[in-house]
């Protein structure tokens, strides 16, 4: 049963990773909210810092066991996740205008 829910954690995390890459490389993004997002690169950053941190929470908390001293580890994981969260937060909101040329 472990087995099963490690190889569908590996196969979602490899997906979101793949998508971050792909949105940073050439722009494109997933069409459910494509709309919405205004900086593409910014949001596959998001996605690849989200899905690493993902990864650490799931592989050392609750696909690792009971393991009380992998706690501090696991929620650093999860403090990660946030961050890439708030990164495609911030992709959605308009950068800072170009300042005009001093002449």
């Amino acid at each position: 049963m472990n087995m099963m829910w490690v190889t569908v954690t590996v196969l979602a995390l490899g997906g979101a990773a793949a998508v971050g890459i792909v949105a940073i490389t050439t722009g494109w993004l997933p069409p459910l909210g494509r709309d919405r997002v205004l900086r593409p690169k910014l949001w596959g950053y998001g996605e690849l810092v989200s899905a690493a941190g993902l990864g650490v929470f799931m592989f050392l908390g609750p696909l690792r066991g009971p393991d009380i001293r992998m706690l501090p580890y696991a929620l650093s994981g999860t403090a990660v996740f946030l961050v890439g969260s708030a990164l495609q937060m911030a992709a959605r909101r308009p950068g800072r205008p170009a300042t005009p040329p001093v002449s």
